[in-house]
């Protein structure tokens, strides 16, 4: 499981492999399974809900699907499709519950972006506003759905890695862009920033590192002050390679990965790891405090922060 959309502290999604949706209205006490039929086989990266009712889902791999559920996820609309043999889509983000942005990686050295104004139910190529060519090798990761994210006023923010890493920012939904170097491990296809967060249109933070070494602890996470323009190690980083990153709430942040997750409570200056488990996402509601982490074969946890 690595797509995860806490809507409220009873409402959340999951999505993952073998073409499975998780949905809960308690809470996470109880969880109602599903598979949209014709597309078991999908590796479902990433998910998006807006209510208990209407969510979209966008799988890895070509051919490239979004699918979109009015009803529960009862029933699934396909609202895009793409067969071209390079298409490879990472992850999604709302500014709105109208306004959404979808990014893949490049065809023909270019990043494909896809953007809709209608929630999803149509999706257009904007691939053109991004006038900057990616390196060879420069591609984004699939692991958590957050290596892109939103901010309300417009912004947008997309991390990318392997042989280079760097950070593509629009102030005006997907409009025009800017390219940010990014000062994370690189250099391998395997490494990079997987996931970004933000506090504030100003502060975030990218986490990521190598995969394929998830024990190390060498250049995985980076801070920014100034919207992504530039950034600075921390002083304590976190204990792994990390595919996901949260802001929970003031200066407390979560990062989770496949070999552990790590709190700050410092705004990312220094680490405590917190557990070994193996997790891939982590999301707090967007309203409300339930934070939802998923994992490998189906494992769903939440965190309970602790008041001191």
């Amino acid at each position: 499981m690595r797509g995860l959309s806490v809507v409220s502290d009873e409402v959340a999604w999951v999505s993952g492999s073998n073409g499975y949706i998780g949905k809960t209205t308690d809470g996470g006490k109880s969880w109602t399974w599903t598979q949209p039929k014709g597309y078991e086989k999908l590796d479902f990266r990433d998910i998006e809900a807006f209510d208990a009712q209407e969510a979209l889902i966008v799988n890895a791999g070509s051919p490239a699907y979004i699918l979109l559920t009015q009803d529960g996820g009862q029933s699934w609309k396909e609202v895009y499709k793409n067969t071209d043999s390079l298409i490879f889509l990472d992850g999604m983000a709302f500014w709105n519950r109208k306004e959404g942005i979808i990014f893949g990686d490049p065809i023909d050295n270019r990043m494909q972006l896809l953007k809709t104004d209608d929630g999803g139910m149509h999706w257009h190529n904007i691939s053109n506003n991004l006038k900057h060519t990616l390196a060879v090798g420069e591609a984004g990761f699939a692991a958590s759905g957050t290596s892109i994210r939103t901010h309300a006023n417009g912004s947008v923010w997309i991390a990318t890695g392997g042989t280079v890493s760097n950070v593509y920012y629009s102030s005006n939904k997907g409009k025009t862009w800017k390219i940010y170097p990014c000062p994370i491990l690189q250099g391998e296809s395997s490494t990079g920033p997987f996931s970004i967060g933000f506090a504030n249109a100003k502060e975030g933070i990218a986490v990521g590192g190598n995969y394929l070494k998830d024990r190390e602890r060498k250049n995985n996470i980076v801070l920014t002050y100034d919207g992504g323009k530039t950034w600075a190690k921390p002083q304590i980083p976190v204990w792994g390679y990390r595919s996901a990153v949260e802001h929970i709430e003031g200066a407390f942040w979560v990062a989770t990965g496949s070999s552990g997750t790590d709190f700050s409570i410092d705004k990312g200056q220094t680490w405590i790891n917190l557990s070994t488990l193996n997790f891939n996402a982590i999301q707090k509601a967007k309203a409300g405090k339930l934070i939802l982490l998923t994992g490998n074969r189906g494992q769903i946890a939440q965190l309970v922060p602790v008041q001191p």
